[in-house]
């Protein structure tokens, strides 16, 4: 005899299977959207932004690279006086030092003590920048000018041959610090001489492409760079010039002789000695009185005469 299961109940057990394998399915398709999202959102996350919108083709690009390159080939600001000793090491000082002196001579000496001074110029480091020399006249008295540049070794050698000829009346030295100026200048060199080379080489390059308007801004730059760090060199020099040597500037004046209280003011001594100068005056003021009358004495004074004579004659006859 065979067994047969009840109809219902295996349609029963054979629903129950479709609902657990439609669960288990749907189980399934949920973990996976899961993790597809999480994935999805951390790529997002860590995805770089996009890239900037190139510049428009033609002269508008070419100008927006070139601004570029230049942004970048520019070097760093300088470095200030400040910040170049920052690192401790010991600072370097330039000064401008200025010496001005104040000499007597007799006044028989005051061209010889000129002229020797300037000649131990010429034997010593020392440049002459001016000189001049007024001899003594009747009517002012002599002076004389000496202006050098002098290197600092061989000041106290000048000085000294100077003490020899004359005697120092003033000497006042002057110094003016010039060490944040020259650190600055130089900073400023360094900077545009490495602008400059990296301009050079950018003309140099024949691997990249560059329009024409690249170019000529390129050399024009140059050409820029070029003057101003001529002109930055032009004053350094100056301040080598300053800071190098010592300004040294001497006034020669006559000795003044001092009359002593013992001889006192005597008036008939100053007219003697003055009694040829008085004299001369004198005689000049009467040729000059002269020359002045004499053409009105025969123009007017004469003719007025002759007349006044006649008349008294006639005057007299009658």
């Amino acid at each position: 005899m065979t067994y047969r299961m009840p109809t219902f109940s295996v349609r029963r057990h054979a629903g129950i299977a479709l609902l657990a394998l439609l669960a288990l399915s749907a189980a399934l398709s949920l973990a996976g959207c899961n993790r597809n999202g999480g994935e999805t959102g951390v790529v997002a996350e860590s995805a770089p932004p996009p890239a900037p919108m190139q510049a428009a083709a033609g002269y508008a690009g070419g100008m927006a690279m070139k601004d570029q390159r230049m942004r970048s080939v520019e070097p760093a600001a300088e470095p200030s006086a400040s910040e170049a000793q920052q690192d401790g090491t010991p600072l370097e000082r330039f000064l401008a030092v200025r010496q001005d002196l104040s000499v007597e001579v007799p006044a028989e000496q005051l061209a010889d003590a000129w002229g020797k001074v300037r000649d131990l110029c010429g034997t010593l480091k020392c440049e002459l920048l001016s000189s001049s020399l007024l001899r003594e006249t009747p009517q002012q008295p002599g002076n004389a000018m000496l202006e050098m540049r002098v290197e600092p070794a061989d000041v106290d050698r000048l000085l000294g041959g100077l003490a020899g000829v004359a005697s120092v009346v003033s000497h006042t030295t002057t110094s003016e610090d010039k060490t944040a100026e020259v650190i600055d200048v130089e900073a400023r060199i360094k900077n545009r001489t490495e602008f400059r080379d990296s301009l050079r080489v950018m003309l140099r390059d024949t691997v990249t492409k560059r329009t024409m308007t690249d170019l000529l801004a390129i050399q024009r730059t140059l050409s820029d760079t070029q003057a101003e760090l001529d002109a930055i060199a032009t004053q350094r020099k100056v301040l080598a010039q300053q800071t190098s040597k010592q300004h040294i500037q001497i006034q020669f004046t006559a000795k003044r002789a001092l009359v002593s209280s013992g001889d006192g003011y005597s008036p008939m001594r100053n007219a003697l000695r003055n009694a040829g100068s008085v004299l001369s005056e004198s005689v000049g003021s009467l040729i000059t009185f002269i020359a002045a009358v004499l053409p009105w004495l025969l123009l007017v004074v004469l003719p007025l005469g002759w007349l006044a004579r006649v008349l008294w004659r006639r005057r007299r006859a009658s």
